[in-house]
Order: C-alpha cells, then sequence, then structure tokens
C-alpha cells in the first residue's frame, strides 16, 4: 500500500481507482476508530464526574451526620459553633481595617518626621537670621559710632 501510494504520486498525476478506493476505507477506518476513541474518551469523562458528585453528596452527609453526632455530645456547641463563626466574621473584618489603620499609621508617622524635619530646619534658618539681624545691628552700630566720631572729630 506504502509503495502504490507513493508511485502513484511519483509516477502517475492520479492514482487507480483501486488505491483510492483503499485510501478512503483505511481513512475511514481510521475516522471511525477516532470517534469510537472520543465516544469511550466521553463515557469515561462521565463516568468520573457522576463518581465525583456522589462523592461529593455522600462527603456532605457525612459532615451533616458528624455535625449531628457532635450537636448530640454537647447541647450547647451549636451555639458555640455559631459565636465561633460570627468571632470568624468580625476577623475577617478586622483584618482588612488593622492593615488600614497600620497603613495610615505610617503615613502619619511619615508625614510627622518630615513635618519635624521642615520645624527643625525653620528653627535653623531663624536662629540663622536672628544672628544675622544681629551681626547687622551691631554693624550698623558701630558704623554709626565711627560716623559720630568722625562728626566729632571734625568739630
Amino acid at each position: 500500500m506504502k509503495n502504490s501510494g507513493s508511485m502513484s504520486f511519483i509516477g502517475s498525476p492520479t492514482p487507480s481507482d483501486k488505491d483510492e478506493e483503499m485510501s478512503r476505507s483505511v481513512l475511514s477506518a481510521f475516522q471511525a476508530k477516532e470517534e469510537e476513541i472520543e465516544k469511550m474518551k466521553t463515557a469515561v469523562r462521565e463516568r468520573v464526574e457522576a463518581q465525583l458528585g456522589r462523592a461529593e453528596l455522600e462527603s456532605r452527609r457525612l459532615a451533616e451526620i458528624r455535625e449531628e453526632l457532635e450537636a448530640l455530645q454537647d447541647p450547647m456547641r451549636k451555639e458555640v459553633a455559631l459565636l465561633r463563626k460570627r468571632i470568624d466574621t468580625l476577623n475577617k473584618e478586622l483584618k482588612p481595617l488593622g492593615l488600614t489603620c497600620q497603613k495610615k499609621e505610617k503615613e502619619y508617622k511619615e508625614f510627622l518626621d518630615a513635618f519635624n524635619e521642615k520645624s527643625k530646619e525653620k528653627a535653623q534658618l531663624v536662629a540663622k537670621l536672628m544672628e544675622m539681624v544681629g551681626e547687622s545691628e551691631k554693624l550698623r552700630f558701630k558704623k554709626l559710632e565711627e560716623l559720630n566720631k568722625h562728626i566729632e572729630s571734625l568739630r
């Protein structure tokens, strides 16, 4: 079959009817096998999903039975479970609030540090200004005294 197929491609432009019919039958057989495999895969998948569904249902039933057994052991257990659920819910709500609070505290500290830094810088500049004003006044007094001496010497 391989030789006749390769010869028909190489030797003649069209395969013979017998070769063509044979390749069609091989192709249709291959396609039939593929379809059969797909059907089997689908059937297996459906069975597995059905078993998983049953397993989940049984798991839920077992959980319900376990809860009922635990409730029989401790009559207050149900109330305790409700309180624990409320506590868990509140913990879930508190977590983002706590994170937000920490973030805001960090921002506050950063702004406070920046404020303190600017305040220190301002205080230093004010001190420098006061020093410069003081020196300027001293120089002006000194000049005035010199001018006063000069004027008195001229008299």
